[in-house]
């Protein structure tokens, strides 16, 4: 069983960085089978993203260097709308880092912005369990 939960781990952090990886069809398949427990699920998927996320906060940190290269994770277009909301907003924008295309983009102006990393990881971790309790209850409502 703990190879089930590192593997959601894993993958969960990976959703939240760089690389195009699905988190929530991981854990809505794990929820269907009826393998692992769902507030363990929960548990480990929120972690795990919300992880992930710190690392796109520390590279908001030293954005400048790194917004040209090829390889960063958000184009100039989509930082910059997540900067304009970001300060339009402010730190409560941090809820929704899990929303798909923005998020990650969310996630890098506030380490742009210097936002606190015990406010971040505290914000992010809400919107981030949220939307996986969503995902959890509706994985046991369908199986149900």
């Amino acid at each position: 069983m703990v190879p089930l939960y590192g593997a959601l781990f894993i993958n969960a952090f990976l959703a939240a960085t760089i690389l195009p990886v699905s988190s929530e069809a991981v854990l809505a398949g794990l929820v269907v089978s009826g393998r692992g427990d769902p507030a363990l699920l929960l548990a480990v998927a929120t972690i795990g993203n919300t992880l992930g996320s710190v690392v796109n906060w520390v590279l908001g940190r030293g954005i400048d260097s790194f917004r040209n290269k090829r390889w960063f994770p958000v184009t100039s277009d989509r930082y910059e709308q997540a900067c304009r909301t970001f300060r339009c907003f402010g730190e409560w924008i941090l809820l929704f880092a899990w929303l798909p295309v923005v998020g990650d983009a969310l996630t890098l102006a506030a380490g742009a912005a210097r936002v606190n990393l015990g406010v971040f990881v505290a914000l992010v971790a809400i919107g981030k369990a949220a939307r996986y309790a969503v995902i959890i209850a509706g994985g046991l409502w369908a199986t149900a």
